[in-house]
């Protein structure tokens, strides 16, 4: 993926040389004659994209140690590759203890560059994500983790900022797997809440026996079951966000009861003598369209108006497809780290099949994607042959050839397209199969693979012979075992 790579140098021979080397390699080059102008550049808007620094020592004005000396404070995170005739062990300390990353002695070859930009652009990925991370479980994820390149995300963010510098509630719509909570948690971030209590409830997925209980807590004894005391969400999020997923699937006796925490500032627990209140920021999220279910009679018209006080649309993946190939990378370094992988990028036809597809589970599913595909890669680039769902799906990407996939139809084992259908791990709409249904397209490929040869399917699938045959009878396979 193209990196904007800021060139400084005084000498314009070697700014048009570098600027050559640096857009052969795939990457964006811009220009500086100088440590005033670069730190300049930096310091604007168009800087702030910048990812690795290529730093000539030797300038009249400011010089690369005086310029770094400068620059390390602001950006202390931005990879500083110097770039000079001397090569003497005593400027390559300093340069390093001036805050370089790298050290290249002129005239730099286009290899040397290319490997010391991979290995700081990477490692400003890195740093980045695991600063995104730490964000994140801090409560401090803010607009700026937000990847936005496109016009429609752009606005929506434009938006939630204006409305994270009030108190007011706001109602997040989009459909499933748009980033809601991410947003959410951006809105905290960008708010006076910031680094308090962050707690997302999802309504839909809390029994409705236990729903008051969960929002508003109960007191030791106040049911059967109640063996302690229990806080509920609104009091887990005092001082904080809370954040409620999915809130037009709850019941509406307890929509009654939300409604009042949130005029009155406080709740009831079950069982407690007098209601506790509490401060909170209320950020609602749904998939569905709470106008239409207040038409029907399923959602409080007054309760829907004390939510819907600020409304917030995120787009579909497929409105942002700008957004996709930064996405991609995201997931990449984000996973590679949580799962210690050493994924670092995606080949240009793969990520151009991820752009096309239109996402039906959005950025969930993306992401999704993108952890099957970082998990079980082979090395450190991904490819086609790590996508095989959508292999199956958009069959105008071929394979790589030598791809060891196999798939079968009526008439056998033939082509990757129909394994990636069979066997993938995933639905539609990007959420998991059940293991029922992954085991037993396992068991049928394994058995038209090895031609009914029960003994080699079962040392295949790692399961003795009886286990196998039983599994055969449960999922009503015929099977023609071979001599």
């Amino acid at each position: 993926m193209a990196k904007t790579i800021l060139i400084v140098d005084d000498d314009p021979a070697q700014r048009r040389l570098l600027q050559s080397i640096v857009s052969s390699i795939g990457h964006v080059p811009i220009l500086a004659s100088d440590g005033d102008e670069a730190l300049e550049m930096l310091r604007s808007d168009r800087g702030r994209g910048v990812e690795a620094v290529l730093l000539d020592l030797a300038m009249p004005r400011k010089n690369g140690m005086e310029t770094m000396a400068e620059l390390h404070p602001e950006r202390p995170n931005l990879p500083v590759i110097v770039l000079t005739a001397n090569g003497s062990v005593n400027t390559v300390v300093q340069a390093m203890q001036a805050g370089a990353s790298d050290f290249i002695v002129k005239p730099a070859s286009r290899e040397r560059l290319q490997v010391s930009l991979s290995n700081a652009t990477k490692l400003t990925r890195l740093t980045h994500e695991v600063s995104r991370l730490t964000r994140k479980s801090e409560g401090r994820l803010d607009f700026d983790d937000l990847i936005a390149k496109s016009l429609v995300m752009r606005q929506s963010i434009k938006l939630a900022e204006r409305g994270a510098t009030s108190s007011i509630p706001i109602l997040i719509e989009g459909e499933s797997g748009v980033g809601k909570e991410v947003m959410a948690r951006a809105i905290q971030g960008g708010s006076e809440r910031a680094g308090k209590p962050f707690v997302a409830v999802n309504c839909g997925a809390i029994p409705e026996n236990l729903v008051e209980s969960i929002l508003f807590g109960h007191e030791k004894g106040a049911f059967t079951g109640a063996t302690e005391r229990r806080l509920g969400k609104f009091q887990e999020a005092n001082g904080g966000t809370l954040f409620l997923d999915e809130v037009g699937e709850l019941p509406l006796e307890m929509q009654v009861k939300l409604l009042r925490a949130i005029q009155e500032g406080e709740v009831d627990p079950v069982g407690a003598k007098k209601p506790v209140k509490v401060d909170i920021r209320l950020v609602s999220a749904t998939n569905q369209d709470l106008q239409h279910l207040v038409a029907e009679g399923k959602f409080r018209e007054d309760l829907y108006y004390r939510l819907n006080v600020f409304p917030l649309t995120l787009p579909p993946l497929r409105d942002r497809r700008e957004d996709v190939p930064e996405l991609i990378q995201h997931f990449i370094d984000k996973i590679s780290i949580e799962e210690g992988r050493e994924v670092n990028g995606i080949e240009s036809s793969a990520l151009e099949m991820l752009t096309e597809y239109d996402w039906p589970g959005n950025v969930r599913q993306l992401e999704n994607m993108i952890y099957r595909a970082v998990v079980l890669a082979d090395c450190d680039v991904l490819t086609l042959n790590d996508f095989p769902q959508l292999l199956g799906m958009t069959r105008r990407w071929e394979p790589a050839v030598g791809s060891s996939g196999l798939a079968l139809d009526g008439e056998g084992l033939h082509g990757v397209v129909s394994l990636a259908e069979a066997l993938s791990p995933f639905d539609g709409e990007g959420d998991v199969r059940t293991l029922a249904e992954v085991e037993g397209e396992m068991i049928e490929m394994a058995i038209r693979k090895y031609e009914g040869r029960m003994s080699e399917v079962a040392r295949r699938l790692g399961i003795g012979r009886s286990t196998l045959y039983r599994k055969v009878r449960e999922l009503g396979l015929e099977v023609r075992e071979s001599a």
